[in-house]
């Protein structure tokens, strides 16, 4: 059996789920609604405020099908319930970021600024450097865990932290292995 969907999901106060007959579960909460079809062979069941997911046969496909569907589910009902949030560092001489409205402002040494909408269901958060020497940290949230974690890497993409002085936008606590750069001229 597989470990991941062995474990059962504890359903919170507050968390509405309803799973039909193909397997397309509806989790509401107190952050919002999320839909999404499990795959159809997959047995979802319910008792006692814990959801448990079982695989109908040993077979490649039920295994590999069985921890994802679990930890699928478990994601809706902790987004509904906590959200999820990713916060990302711009470093870099003249690099930061400014809201504009729900949009965000970039300046990571483009010569013009870069403006991020968010799709629905996602927020940006800018904070403030606490001193010149840190890092500006943007927090992406929003309850859909893909969603999150995919906006985040697009504003990473924008300008990935380069190597030799470690300038760019990266995730908090990400570690960009430095390299040294020229050390003299040789003749």
């Amino acid at each position: 059996m597989s470990r991941i969907g062995r474990k059962p999901i504890p359903v919170p106060k507050g968390v509405e789920i309803t799973v039909s007959e193909s397997n397309y579960v509806t989790v509401k909460g107190p952050k919002g609604v999320l839909e999404q079809q499990l795959p159809p062979e997959m047995v979802i069941s319910r008792e006692d405020g814990i959801l448990t997911v079982n695989r109908p046969t040993d077979s490649n496909q039920h295994r590999s099908l069985h921890g994802l569907t679990r930890t699928l589910l478990a994601n809706m009902v902790i987004g509904v319930t906590d959200g999820y949030q990713r916060v990302i560092e711009i470093s870099g001489i003249g690099y930061r970021a400014s809201r504009e409205g729900g949009n965000v402002v970039l300046q990571v040494g483009f010569s013009h600024p870069i403006r991020v909408v968010p799709p629905e269901g996602v927020t940006f958060e800018v904070l403030d450097r606490r001193s010149a020497n840190e890092p500006q940290q943007l927090i992406v949230r929003g309850i859909d865990k893909q969603l999150v974690g995919e906006e985040a890497a697009k504003l990473r993409g924008l300008r990935p932290p380069e190597p030799y002085k470690g300038y760019g936008i990266r995730y908090q606590g990400e570690r960009v292995r430095r390299k040294a750069g020229k050390t003299g001229k040789t003749k």
